[in-house]
């Protein structure tokens, strides 16, 4: 596959919320706003894309019985990278985040990743997955937060968007607001995808 190809499934075609539903822990945890969603989603991102490529390098001398643990380290090292530099210069962020950013290490897309793609094919291949699935998880999770934040406080990133009359939806920015949102947007896409 070329690297555009590999670089574009994982926005729209393989999309890791929408389409494979995977990461549903940080994705209704942290969708309530379109700041928590944007840094969560490149945190992923960043942990995501060097993880690929450091497992595509090393997946000819890793033996198979501790591929996984050995994986679950490498995970590790650049969610602790990640941690570190968002407690230093993004602090508010760091703090709203809170346990969701050491979870990195165990969210089901990265390893996911990790096992069905950078393991099996070469960096460059590798780089583009990881690039991809982190932008579509990153675009999921803002549009999941574009629709709650609205709704549940009348704000877009922090910025008033409806008058200040508005009536906030608090049940948007609570749990079930977010299985809602979930739902709602899963089931707008797969009409889409059935009329094409």
């Amino acid at each position: 596959m070329s690297f555009m190809s590999e670089l574009t499934k994982g926005i729209i075609k393989e999309n890791p919320t929408f389409v494979i539903v995977l990461g549903m822990c940080p994705t209704l945890a942290t969708s309530t706003s379109v700041n928590n969603a944007i840094g969560m989603g490149l945190a992923a991102t960043f942990v995501l894309v060097c993880s690929n490529i450091f497992i595509s390098l090393i997946k000819d001398i890793t033996p198979d019985k501790i591929r996984i643990p050995v994986y679950v380290v490498v995970i590790a090292a650049f969610v602790s990278i990640v941690d570190m530099m968002m407690a230093a210069y993004v602090p508010a962020l760091h703090k709203s985040l809170g346990l969701f950013i050491p979870l990195i290490v165990v969210n089901c897309i990265i390893l996911g990743r990790a096992e069905a793609y950078a393991n099996k094919n070469n960096v460059l291949n590798a780089t583009a997955d990881g690039i991809g699935m982190g932008i579509g998880f990153t675009l999921a999770l803002t549009v999941m937060a574009t629709f709650r934040e609205i709704l549940g406080n009348g704000t877009w990133a922090g910025m008033r968007v409806m008058p200040h009359t508005y009536d906030p939806m608090l049940m948007a920015i609570l749990a079930p607001g977010a299985f809602i949102t979930l739902g709602t947007l899963m089931a707008t896409i797969n009409m889409i995808k059935e009329k094409k």
